[in-house]
């Protein structure tokens, strides 16, 4: 059985990250995402908007993933592909060479990592903007608003 890992934010669930899994998981039989933590996705991108308990909670919900882990480090370490017996590490292809070389210096050292495709035109820092743009552009009152 060959056990693939990902690791990711998972903020605000949409199809970029369905696709994302859906390539992971074909490249083995058992799929592990691991879910970063709040303070580690503040971190490395921005704060997300749902806890890291909503986030694992969507995950384990997704068909292709069989298993969510809270709390996963941004930098994978041979420690962690042992512990969780990983056979394959996957990241999206949009990190640059060397945060590639950063984060998953061990199992690129190690043999084990494979880049999959990002699905551009979605992420979840543009699904925000929109809904800043939706709220913003607005003219219905707020559904807290009383008529008067």
């Amino acid at each position: 059985m060959i056990r693939v890992y990902a690791d990711m934010v998972a903020d605000l669930f949409h199809h970029g990250h369905v696709a994302f899994l859906k390539q992971a998981r074909a490249l083995g039989d058992y799929l592990i995402v691991g879910v970063s933590g709040d303070d580690d996705a503040t971190d490395g991108k921005r704060h997300p908007i749902l806890t890291v308990e909503e986030r694992v909670a969507v995950m384990a919900a997704c068909r292709y993933v069989d298993e969510a882990i809270p709390n996963a480090p941004w930098r994978i370490d041979s420690d962690w592909i042992a512990q969780h017996h990983i056979d394959l590490v996957v990241h999206g292809d949009d990190y640059s060479k060397q945060e590639l070389d950063y984060y998953y210096k061990v199992p690129i050292e190690m043999g084990i990592f494979r880049p999959i495709p990002y699905t551009y035109g979605i992420s979840t820092t543009e699904i925000i903007l929109r809904c800043k743009e939706a709220d913003l552009g607005s003219k219905k009152p707020s559904s807290l608003a009383r008529p008067v």
